[in-house]
Formats: C-alpha cells, structure tokens, sequence
C-alpha cells in the first residue's frame, strides 16, 4: 500500500508527458504538411518561372529567323526545342538533338503559356511551353526544360521533413519530461511528507514550496488540514476526559447513596430523592453529549422559516409557565420575586433552520439569564445589515471578558455558575453555539449597554427576498 503515492506519482507525470508527446506530435504533423505544401510550391514556381524567361526569350529567336544551327542555351537552359504543328522537331538544343518532343501540352483559349512535368526513370523535368504563330516556322511551340531538384522528386523532402520533426518531437520530448519532474518533486517531498504523519504526532507541518503556484497551495491546503485535524482531535480528547469527569460525579453520588441505603434501610425516602436527582442530572448531561454528537455528526436537520420574533416569545412564555406572562408572552417573572422579563420583537424577523433545535438555543439563553439576573431580564429580536439578531440581556454580574469565550466550551462552569446552578452540566451554550453555527450563524458574550449585565448575542442569516411576482 505505501507504494500506491508513488505509482500515482509515475502515472501523473506518465499522462502528461503523453499528453504532451501526442500534442506536440499533432503540432509537427500539420506543421511538416503545411510546410511541405508550402516548400514544394516555392521550389515549383520558382523553377517555372526561370525555365519561362528561356522559352520566351527562344520565342523571340524564332519570330525573327530560322535557326541555322543548334539551338543555343538560353539563361543556362540547355534544354530546348521548336516543334511544329504536326508535332515534329524543327529545331532543339545540342542536348536534344534527335529526341521526340520533350511534351505534347499546348495552351488552349486565348493563353499562350503552358506548363507540364514529365519524368522518365526517376528524373523529372520542369518543362515551359510558348505558342508562336509568327514563327519564322509558322506556328509553332518552342519548349524549354530545366531538371527538377532531388528534393520534389518521391518524397524526400517530406521524408527530411519528418526526420526534423522527429528530432524536434524527441528534445521537446525530453524537456517535457525535465520540466514535469523538476514540477512534481515537491509533490514527492509532500508525499513523503505525509507518509511520516501519524494521529500520534499531527504537530509536524509539510514544507510549502517558494515557487507561489499550484503545488504551494497544495501544501498550504494540507497543512490548514493537518491543523484542522489536529484541533478536532484535541478536542475529542478533552471532550472524552470532560465527559468522563462529568458523569463520574452523579454517577458515584447514587452509587454511594444507593450502599448507604442499602446498608442502613430505615429511611429510604431522602436517599431516594438524592438518587433521584443524581439520575436526572446524569440524564441531562447524556441528552446532552447525544446533542453534540449529532451536531458534530452533521445530521441533517429540517429546514423550515421560523419567525425569531414569535419563537422568543413562546420560549419565555414557556420559561415563566402558563399564566406567567401577559396574553401575547411579552413578559412576567418566572417564580414571585424572580426577574422580570421582557421582550422586544420587531415583526417578520424569519430565517431558515430547525425549529425545534432554535428553540433549544433560545431556552439555553433565556434560561442563562434568569440564573444570573438580579432583576430583570430582556430579549431582542431585530434585523439588522441582512442578518437576524436575537440578545438576550440581564442585569447580573456579566461576564469577565477573559471568560467571554471560555463560557462556550464544553464543561466550562465558571464560579458564579456552580453557586447558581450546582446540576448543571455546563453544555448548554456549548450546544448553543454548535447549533447557530450548524445554521451559518454566530454566537457570543459581551456586556449589555441596555442593562449592565451580559448580553448573549445571537446572529443568523436571513433568507434573500423571494423575487416579486408583479415585475418582469
């Protein structure tokens, strides 16, 4: 197994170097026909053109006179001839002295010029033709020929082309497979780096190249993973010893109550009550830790559109109990001589999420303040810069500000909240937090500026406006 990074390594590096090869080979093959093409045409009208300017300039011998002797080069064209119009050899060069006609092409409307290839064996000719009918022979064709190069003869140009391509193809070749190395051997250091990590020793972080592109990224996304991975088991660990440490307590409270009893009968009524709490505190903190668990399995919730407004109100009239507060649940007290409290909701405040896991956070913070409240205790719901804000004041003693986020980890009590509530599990705002974050949300602690205590702060986002119907 410890050989499939590299395998997968080889077979990266493999399919880019192909693809490059097959690319690059694509490139040359149009590149050798194009230029075949293009080479062919140049040498061919080239060598059209000089072989032209001999026939007309033996066009222009034969208008004046017949000629005597052989037909002398012309432009270095030794190859000439004057045939007639039944097809014979009036006149030709020394080289040709004796030769059937070189071509029998003859121009046909109104052109003069015509142009032929003729080959015998492996040699080809570039033959040019004029029609003269004022000849000093009558009409007649004077031809003049040059050899053609060895390059337009079979196809070795193409075949020297090709052999250059090759050439081309391989060094490129080579280079590719240079530059591709030199680009994934950080790659193989992160791989090799990653194969040393162990859950054991996630303190280690993999060595992010200078190079500012993509492979550096790949290892600056690695190490915000191994950090990640790090913290989530951090906080396994302390989660489990908190757990652990939590439950001991009510655990080993009925255990003993329970040996007392049964070790001096005569009054079970008290130990019974005792046990009794113990079991519903013990099954409070494992409601709990089920809760986490499922936030921190990400198990999906119901999305439906909860108005925060008219959720805060049922939550405190909840809270105070039937009767306790006015006809709408705006406010009352809890118990005689609790705090007084009161809500303050701006209408149609709706977002999306879970209901009944909302209503879980509001009771956690509407039941926070009554705990440390003097007197009274306030709730606010309002939009405000496209999020959905729920606060829940109170005019206890606050929150240090070095135990503003403490209160949100998990078992964290702090002095005050042992002395009010001795059973608490400390998760409830734990649990909190997990839950707005679940719904993109955010929660935190400061002092209240309405009522002097701490404010517990709740954001959401709020949905975006449904478009209108009426506009087009």
């Amino acid at each position: 197994m410890a050989k499939r990074p590299r395998l997968r390594l080889r077979s990266i590096r493999a399919r880019v170097t192909a693809g490059t090869v097959i690319a690059g080979s694509l490139i040359i093959a149009v590149a050798i026909t194009v230029t075949s093409l293009l080479a062919r045409h140049a040498i061919t009208h080239d060598l059209a053109e000089t072989t032209a300017v001999a026939a007309r300039q033996l066009a222009a011998l034969v208008r004046e006179d017949r000629l005597a002797e052989e037909i002398p080069p012309q432009q270095g064209v030794v190859r000439l001839q004057v045939v007639d119009a039944g097809g014979d050899v009036v006149a030709a060069s020394a080289l040709l002295a004796g030769e059937p006609p070189m071509s029998a092409a003859r121009p046909g409307g109104l052109d003069d010029r015509v142009e032929d290839r003729v080959c015998a064996g492996r040699r080809c000719l570039t033959v040019v033709g004029f029609r003269v009918r004022d000849s000093a022979y009558g009409d007649v064709m004077v031809y003049a020929a040059r050899p053609q190069p060895d390059l337009l003869t079979g196809h070795l140009l193409e075949l020297m082309l090709i052999a250059f391509g090759l050439a081309v193809l391989a060094a490129g070749g080579w280079l590719v497979w240079l530059a591709v190395g030199r680009t994934l051997r950080p790659v193989e250091r992160i791989r090799a780096e990653l194969e040393r990590f162990s859950m054991t020793d996630l303190d280690h972080r993999l060595t992010v190249p200078d190079t500012g592109d993509e492979v550096a990224r790949l290892a600056r996304t690695g190490n915000e993973t191994l950090a990640r991975l790090q913290a989530a088991l951090a906080r396994q660990r302390s989660f489990v010893s908190d757990a652990s440490h939590e439950l001991r307590s009510p655990i080993t409270g009925l255990r003993t109550r329970l040996e007392v009893e049964l070790a001096d009968p005569r009054d079970p009524t008290g130990a019974l009550r005792a046990a009794l709490a113990d079991t519903e505190r013990l099954q409070r903190i494992v409601g709990d830790l089920l809760e986490l668990a499922r936030l921190d399995a990400d198990v999906a919730d119901v999305r439906t559109s909860v108005d925060l407004g008219d959720l805060a109100r049922e939550e405190v009239r909840r809270l105070l109990g039937a009767g306790a507060g006015g006809p709408a649940g705006e406010g009352g007290r809890a118990r005689p001589g609790g705090p007084a409290v009161t809500v303050d909701a701006e209408p149609g405040v709706v977002v999306r999420g879970d209901r009944l896991r909302l209503s879980r956070v509001l009771a956690n913070l509407i039941a926070n303040a009554l705990r440390h409240a003097d007197g009274r205790v306030a709730v606010e719901v309002a939009a405000e810069e496209g999020r959905a804000v729920l606060r829940v004041h109170d005019d206890g003693d606050g929150i240090a500000p070095a135990d503003r986020e403490r209160v949100f980890a998990r078992f964290a009590r702090l002095a005050e909240s042992r002395r009010r509530d001795p059973g608490g599990s400390g998760l409830g705002l734990a649990i909190s937090r997990e839950i707005a974050s679940a719904h993109g949300g955010t929660l935190t602690a400061d002092r209240s500026p309405r009522l002097g205590g701490a404010v517990l702060e709740l954001r959401l986002p709020l949905p975006p406006p449904s478009p209108d119907p009426t506009r087009t």
